[in-house]
């Protein structure tokens, strides 16, 4: 959420970036709420003020009519403090809603648009592989290996769900070790996160966990959801808490399951492992002072692009223009590998994604620093919370699996994943057309 001060006090520079991130959002009704609010917020003081003021006329010896007349008095500044606090209550609630309407500011380097043609490719990594075959996308490279079981998994779970077999399976655990460590060797705090998470703490994120154009499985009856990523629980962790600002910046490099509706995702490139339900994803979060998000954010780009240039994986680099953020963030670079199976020829995937998104989601969280700046004077603010996709299993196994393919059918392990999967290659299965049933 926006300081609402600065909305205040700036409202045409929150109209022009509602405009220019091409989404909606009323700035007049947050202004108005907010005047409604201050003068509330006074209705209530001067009555409380009133009703101290009864309270010690009360003390003391006093005719029997005076203290009946304070009595009364009493009784009635009761009652009008309790209406005036309703209707504080119900302005700061509607406050809250239209708020929450409003994007997060948008950092003067983002390129403008709405369309993925928008985006401003920043570079390119690694060498887009020439084969001397036709090569094929992940699913059938997965059937023919039976590596990836879609047809069980739609019987028992539903469409976009998938059981990873044989060599697979190790090469999920390979990828999620191999980004571990990385960012440990980075100084994150290595954890595994809950899977569900308080409804608070994903609108505190910007997720919204309600209505029909949600993207989050609801828990029902329990004010809880399935988590879409690790960035809500790992962000929920500092909730409602003030850090010295000695200790920042903290990085947490987090292991979960994410669950996603995927509502309406269809389309040749949303086949297969790219789009699912539910899939394995290590993130990286950081908590840090205002002055530190830029160049961390930076920091969160370079180790995905450590991450993917050691596994030899051709990617691409994109800053993502204006009308593409999500409401939290300031600004968000992704990494695009190169999917030799897609379309005709080979189409650049989405695989990583990291986003600068300063105090809009610690305001929402109450997260705040406090310490002494240089001139010995106390300090005290909203920290800054930075996000980014260390590995999301799933697609990085899309690209492994394409990008390795061999003539023979068989698939060869990136150097760097070896020692984790133990083998080198993924050899053409002999039995390959044979039930998955056992």
């Amino acid at each position: 959420m926006l300081d609402l001060k600065f909305v205040r006090e700036n409202p045409d520079v929150i109209r022009e970036n509602i405009r220019n991130r091409h989404v909606s959002g009323d700035v007049d009704a947050v202004i108005s709420l907010y005047d409604q609010r201050s003068a509330a917020i006074q209705a209530v003081e001067s009555l409380r003020n009133e009703r101290n003021r009864n309270a010690q006329a009360m003390k003391g010896s006093l005719p029997q009519e005076e203290r009946t007349r304070l009595i009364e008095e009493g009784k009635s500044l009761k009652e009008q403090i309790a209406a005036a606090e309703a209707t504080l209550t119900s302005v700061e609630q509607e406050l809250q809603r239209r708020a929450e309407e409003l994007p997060n500011l948008t950092h003067p380097d983002t390129p403008s648009g709405a369309q993925e043609s928008d985006n401003r490719e920043l570079e390119q990594v690694g060498s887009v592989p020439v084969f001397s075959f036709t090569p094929r996308d992940h699913v059938a490279i997965a059937e023919e290996l039976d590596l990836v079981d879609f047809e069980n998994a739609g019987r028992v779970s539903g469409t976009k769900f998938y059981y990873l077999r044989n060599e697979a399976v190790y090469l999920e655990l390979a990828l999620i070790r191999f980004a571990m460590d990385i960012l440990q060797n980075h100084g994150f705090t290595p954890m595994i996160t809950p899977d569900i998470a308080r409804t608070e703490v994903l609108q505190g994120i910007g997720f919204n966990p309600r209505g029909p154009e949600s993207n989050i499985y609801n828990i029902e009856d329990e004010g809880t959801s399935l988590v879409g990523t690790a960035e809500i629980t790992l962000g929920g962790y500092y909730q409602n808490q003030t850090i010295p600002a000695e200790e920042l910046p903290i990085r947490m490099g987090g292991l979960s399951h994410c669950f996603r509706r995927e509502a309406g995702s269809a389309g040749q490139f949303s086949r297969g492992l790219y789009r699912v339900h539910q899939f394995t994803k290590v993130e990286m979060f950081v908590v840090c002072l205002p002055e530190q998000s830029e160049q961390i954010h930076r920091e969160l780009l370079e180790i995905e692009k450590e991450i993917f240039s050691s596994l030899e994986i051709p990617f691409r680099v994109l800053d993502i223009c204006s009308g593409d953020l999500g409401g939290p963030a300031f600004r968000k670079y992704d990494l695009e590998a190169w999917m030799p199976g897609r379309g005709t020829a080979g189409e650049w995937g989405e695989i990583t994604s990291t986003s600068n998104c300063t105090d809009f989601q610690s305001r929402r969280l109450n997260i705040r620093y406090s310490g002494t700046g240089a001139d010995g004077k106390k300090e005290r603010g909203y920290a800054h919370l930075l996000n980014g996709t260390a590995v999301a299993v799933s697609r990085a196994i899309i690209a492994i699996l394409e990008n390795f393919q061999q003539a023979d059918g068989s698939v060869l392990i990136p150097p760097a994943l070896q020692g984790y999967t133990g083998f080198e290659r993924i050899p053409a299965k002999r039995d390959a057309g044979k039930a998955k049933t056992g």
